[in-house]
């Protein structure tokens, strides 16, 4: 008991102690400050930020508070601070200032300038070391995410004769990091060949020397995940898991991307149903109703739901609805089945202040806001935030964009920050094609946001056995803030039959046009295009084509109906699409009228089989009781009758296969996943194809109208380690006698 009463006793007295000294330091009345070794910041500079006032109390926590405020300005390496004598002590030691921010081993100027914008330490700032070391780490995070995975960052300073420094950030960038292999594990339920023609990520190879796809990218990485869920939910795989991606360090300073994916089961929509506010009228919404019942007792898409959304998203902006949200409300009923409720309500009502822009190095600021939906001062809408995301990233310009909504200046107003990550938009392509018959090589050049205003330009040269065509295209798909595409292009075609034929050409033009969206999925392309040729013949030549010989100029006016109603424009699975097109003659030596129909119709059935039928038909014909040139009579393309060369079947003139004035096919595929279901690289698709040439304006015995083409088999898509190859196997069932048939084809396509 003795022991424990001295030490409350000893408690007591300390007790009073610390009591006494915080009394004495609250009882100092400050009348005097004293600052010393203060060489650059002012004494009044210190009081002020310090916040320091005279004739005032100072207790411990005010001294604290003293402290603090001097600290966060970053302008001292050390303080001490005390009170004697009613004065304030304040002893200094001042952080150096940064006069220049080098950065040394870094030879591209754009990779220089954002590291620099993301750097704590900046020109005229405190040097402040622990900062610099959490600037190395930015810098090597900003490095890996362009590939930079083994660069070595190290840090120098040099002093001025005027005492601030110079801060060197010295770099050895390394080897880029590059993807040798991609893999896909887990219950995935899908090859990975089509996989990989979601992601956009893609493996090294030799030739790839321009692409930089192929460079270890955690943003990419990133935006491959999003891909892959959203085309499984799009599938109907409601529970899908990207659960991880993984990366194996090889001894050559490449990596494996592995992505692991649970797909889970496809899910069935039950229900669909529209909540409205009570004071809301239905019949403002009767064609939402109308998809939605169109939706129940399908598959769960993600794309489907999209159509909602932007469906009542048009009810919104049209019956004037400025302030109104949809929430979408998705339950689990059974193992497989769910019920969404879309949900209409009205929002808080918030006003656009201000639209911040960053991260557009090389995009023009107008190009990203003519994306937008909403401008400085419109209504705040969480739809039409949604919409101008999804308009941004169809740009295709972006490798990351991100919309921040921010608390304006007063209660009622909103500030939308708008940041964008850049991506390489330029793309150099091969592609080469083979048959039984011969082959030909294509190559093309693409940029899609040149002088940074979304401005597309396109070169391509295609040469076969006796043709030679190249082309020059600039789009600018928003002209003049119109939403309406400008269409430009020259090009030139050469033709060689003179050796066996008897005839060369040479045909050189342009076209200018536009494209826009006159209804919904209705695409309207109206363009005038202007030609010169001089077609050349020997005396090989048929007299027919002899009074051919000569230069013919021709203006045309060309539209294209386009009425697409696909679910998707890369490999549909489910819609149609029909194309009307016309080319109607301004002033030509040749009046000839095209006109062309073409319709395909997509079904998906339950297991998993996608069939395509399609019609396809062309006509041209003269308007003055001219004979159609032998360079615009028409054939199928190759894809619409397989098993037959390209430009080999339908009336023969003099051994030359001129074409016919008609053209016309039936085509029938349907994918087989139930053939080689564990070959992870290659699809199989059956066909049918029938069709047809003939018609000649010169001679009625060329004629070869009444015989059939028609030809069955298998296409493979494979993709193999120098790109995606597409070949197929067909076998003629009718053909007539002068035909040329090819029963091997492939196309190969590759990137740099």
């Amino acid at each position: 008991m003795n022991f424990f009463f001295i030490m409350r006793i000893l408690l007591f007295i300390v007790c009073i102690y610390v009591m006494s000294a915080f009394e004495n330091v609250r009882a100092e009345i400050i009348n005097d400050i004293e600052i010393n070794n203060n060489n650059r910041i002012s004494k009044q500079t210190i009081i002020t930020y310090g916040q320091i006032e005279l004739n005032k109390d100072y207790n411990l926590n005010d001294v604290n508070t003293i402290f603090r405020n001097l600290y966060e300005t970053n302008f001292f390496e050390s303080l001490e601070i005390k009170i004697e004598n009613n004065k304030l002590i304040i002893d200094v030691v001042e952080n150096k200032i940064i006069q220049n921010v080098i950065v040394e081993g870094v030879k591209s100027t754009q990779t220089t300038k954002s590291i620099l914008e993301n750097l704590f330490s900046k020109d005229k700032s405190p040097f402040l070391i622990n900062k610099v070391k959490e600037d190395v780490d930015r810098i090597k995070l900003s490095l890996n995410s362009i590939g930079y995975y083994f660069a070595e960052v190290k840090t120098k300073t040099n002093e001025n004769t005027n005492g601030t420094i110079d801060l060197i950030f010295n770099i050895d960038l390394g080897e880029k990091a590059m993807i040798s292999q991609i893999e896909f594990i887990g219950d995935k339920k899908v090859k990975d060949r089509t996989l990989r023609n979601i992601i956009i990520s893609e493996e090294k190879k030799f030739w790839k020397f321009i692409s930089k796809k192929k460079f270890l990218n955690k943003s990419l990485i990133e935006r491959d995940k999003r891909l892959l869920k959203s085309f499984y939910l799009d599938k109907g795989y409601y529970d899908v898991d990207i659960s991880s991606s993984t990366v194996e360090y090889f001894d050559d300073n490449s990596f494996k991307l592995t992505y692991k994916i649970n797909a889970g089961e496809i899910y069935i929509v039950n229900k669909a149903i529209l909540k409205l506010p009570q004071n809301y009228d239905e019949d403002n919404f009767q064609r939402v109703n109308k998809i939605l019942k169109k939706i129940e007792k399908r598959n769960y898409s993600f794309n489907r739901i999209s159509k909602v959304i932007e469906e009542i998203d048009k009810v919104s902006l049209s019956r004037e609805f400025e302030f109104i949200n949809a929430e979408v409300i998705e339950n689990k009923i059974e193992k497989n089945k769910i019920d969404i409720i879309f949900k209409v309500k009205e929002s808080d009502q918030f006003y656009v202040e201000r639209i911040n822009i960053y991260g557009n190095n090389i995009t023009h600021e107008n190009v990203i806001r003519n994306s937008l939906e909403i401008d400085e001062g419109d209504p705040f809408n969480e739809l039409l935030n949604a919409k101008s995301l999804n308009n941004l990233r169809s740009l295709r310009i972006f490798a990351d964009i991100n919309i921040d909504v921010k608390d304006g200046s007063d209660a009622s107003t909103k500030i939308l920050d708008i940041e964008v990550k850049e991506k390489p938009t330029g793309e150099i392509s091969l592609g080469a094609g083979y048959g039984s018959e011969g082959g030909t090589i294509g190559f093309s050049v693409t940029e899609n946001n040149f002088l940074g205003k979304n401005i597309k330009l396109s070169t391509n040269i295609r040469t076969s056995e006796d043709t030679i065509k190249g082309s020059f295209a600039v789009t600018n798909p928003n002209f003049n803030y119109s939403n309406k595409a400008l269409i430009t292009s020259i090009e030139n075609t050469s033709i060689d039959k003179m050796s066996d034929n008897g005839y060369e050409t040479n045909k050189a033009g342009f076209s200018i046009g536009t494209r826009y969206e006159q209804y919904e999925n209705t695409f309207f392309s109206p363009s005038i295009k202007t030609q010169i040729e001089d077609l050349t013949t020997s005396s090989k030549a048929s007299d027919n084509l002899k009074k051919q010989s000569g230069n013919y100029f021709e203006s045309k006016f060309n539209y294209a109906l386009d009425f697409d109603k696909r679910n998707k424009r890369f490999q549909p699975t489910e819609g149609s699409r029909t194309i009307l097109r016309q080319g109607i003659p301004l002033i030509s030596d040749e009046y000839a009228l095209f006109n062309s129909f073409e319709t395909e119709k997509w079904v998906k059935l339950k297991n998993d089989m996608v069939t395509n039928f399609g019609i396809f038909g062309r006509a041209i014909n003269s308007m003055n009781d001219e004979d159609v040139r032998v360079t615009d009579r028409l054939s199928l393309p190759r894809n619409k009758l397989k098993g037959f060369k390209f430009g080999s079947v339908g009336p023969v003139d003099n051994n030359d296969y001129v074409g016919g004035n008609y053209a016309a096919s039936i085509n029938f595929d349907t994918t087989l996943p139930m053939l080689f279901p564990g070959v992870e690289t290659i699809d199989f698709k059956y066909f049918i194809d029938v069709g047809n040439v003939w018609g000649i304006d010169y001679s009625s015995t060329l004629d070869d109208s009444n015989k059939i083409r028609s030809s069955t088999g298998l296409t493979v898509d494979w993709f193999t380690p120098i790109g995606p190859m597409n070949f197929s196997l067909a076998h003629d069932l009718t053909k007539a006698n002068t035909d040329k048939t090819e029963s091997f084809q492939f196309n190969l396509g590759t990137t740099f």
